[in-house]
């Protein structure tokens, strides 16, 4: 154990949140073809149009992006009006409620989410690449239950009602 490790089950507890802090979406402009930091910041709004229309009758509007980016909904207007700039979104008529304006992922945005995935994995696969794999697979395994232990207080949250409501 190195002098930087948690001695204690409080202290690794307690160093998850500095942890997280240290995490930076810029360490994935290190790995091999990069993805632009523009780029990149408009895949938050992105993965959010892409994670909440996959069911081909769901929909999204700005207003529930800006809830479930914890955004003011200005911010999120923007956002959303730079993806679509970039080519990444087209805003279209809600097949639900034609006075409502929704997003939709172009074809280049949905290009640049496959790109992002394959850049995410190769960033793991660097990122790791001097640990066992057993210890890499754990490592997965748990990041991706902690993930989906948010999507679950998330479908739970007002945002996750603004999005699913028609």
């Amino acid at each position: 154990m190195t002098t930087n490790e948690p001695q204690t089950a409080e202290d690794l507890l307690n160093a998850v949140g500095p942890a997280f802090s240290k995490l930076r979406r810029t360490s994935l402009l290190e790995v091999a073809n990069p993805i632009s930091a523009k780029d990149l910041s408009r895949t938050l709004v992105l993965n959010i149009v892409q994670e909440h229309t996959r069911d081909s009758e769901a929909e999204i509007t700005v207003g529930a992006v800006a809830e479930l980016l914890g955004v003011d909904p200005s911010v999120a207007s923007r956002m959303v009006s730079d993806s679509i700039k970039a080519g990444y979104l087209i805003r279209a008529a809600s097949q639900q409620d034609g006075r409502r304006t929704v997003l939709r992922l172009s074809p280049e945005g949905a290009e640049l989410m496959s790109r992002l995935r394959r850049h995410q994995r190769e960033a793991f696969d660097y990122i790791t690449a001097d640990w066992a794999e057993e210890d890499r697979l754990a490592f997965a395994r748990l990041m991706l239950k902690y993930v989906d232990s948010l999507a679950r207080l998330r479908d739970r949250s007002p945002a996750a009602d603004d999005a699913k409501r028609p």
